[in-house]
């Protein structure tokens, strides 16, 4: 049987400035590039969001589903769009990010018509996939709602994987923050957690939030160095497993989103823990050496993963 994979999330709208002023239109959304990897490393995988009835969300999901990413679960709110973000690069190379997002369709996923309706969908997943920025969309309800649906999910014997990504501008009460990421890690059967995101979040004691749940669940605790490595925590086993030199860092864009989707697909497959990293890190490494989130279908690594996703 097929492995059915939801990742829950934002995508919206990019605007980047060039050195003349004009803008390249595109778009982006961190669970969004995760469900783009799992579906070219064969995984079935549907995205869960909401978009408006504007051409810019026709374009998406015609994009989305060229990728092979399933829509059918995608919510379309009639007079609504999605939310848009313009980039800026200095002279020294730096990105600045410029948000206008406060009325964009995805934030009522889990509110309105409809939502009950998504949440029940979501409970039959066997992965259900979720960031700390789909939790900054939401709001203390739904949240909460997000919440009682993983835990639904863990009821029908699915599981729920949880990726730190803690980005402050989307979090202007950093108390409710730490409390939102502590339920979720809590209600998670696998996290992604960044010591950097642990730190900004928690300080000191930042990673001990995470491994306060060793031995309960997953956890692919991910640190800095060069080449970059990950610790993993599975049941007993805790390893370290350090990344390959990459010949040249281009744009580190999406280098966590797709070491998840890696990481998530390889365990699909049957490989163990330390062999999911490795996998991670192969991507990852691949994704950074190009510029943007997405990489040519011609850059992707042979994984040798089974598509056939074992549950």
């Amino acid at each position: 049987m097929t492995t059915r994979v939801a990742c829950i999330g934002e995508c919206m709208m990019e605007l980047s400035e060039r050195p003349d002023g004009s803008l390249l239109r595109g778009y982006g959304g961190d669970t969004l590039n995760t469900a783009l990897y799992l579906a070219r490393l064969g995984v079935a995988v549907d995205y869960v969001t909401a978009l408006g009835d504007d051409p810019w969300s026709e374009e998406m999901l015609a994009a989305w589903a060229a990728e092979g990413i399933g829509t059918s679960r995608v919510r379309r709110l009639p007079g609504r769009m999605p939310g848009l973000y313009i980039i800026r690069t200095d002279e020294h190379g730096e990105r600045s990010f410029h948000y206008w997002r406060d009325s964009a369709a995805a934030r009522d996923l889990f509110s309105g018509p409809g939502a009950d309706e998504t949440r029940a969908v979501l409970s039959g997943y066997d992965l259900v996939y979720a960031s700390g920025i789909s939790l900054s969309l939401y709001g203390e309800a739904g949240r909460a709602a997000l919440a009682e649906t993983c835990r639904a999910v863990r009821a029908k014997g699915g599981r729920v994987a949880f990726d730190t990504n803690y980005r402050p501008r989307g979090w202007p009460d950093k108390a409710k923050a730490q409390a939102a990421f502590r339920d979720a890690m809590a209600a998670a059967d696998l996290i992604f957690a960044s010591a950097e995101d642990l730190e900004w979040l928690y300080g000191r004691e930042g990673e001990e939030e995470v491994l306060r749940h060793r031995g309960r669940c997953e956890i692919v605790l991910k640190g800095g160095g060069s080449p970059p490595s990950v610790r993993v925590l599975a049941g007993a086993e805790d390893v370290t497993v350090p990344a390959s030199t990459v010949a040249a860092v281009v744009d580190t864009t999406a280098a966590g989103d797709s070491f998840a989707a890696a990481y998530m697909a390889a365990r699909l497959a049957g490989r163990p823990p330390a062999g999911a990293a490795s996998c991670g890190h192969r991507l990852a490494g691949t994704v950074i050496g190009h510029r943007g989130a997405v990489i040519p279908r011609a850059a992707m690594p042979d994984l040798a993963l089974d598509s056939g996703n074992k549950p």
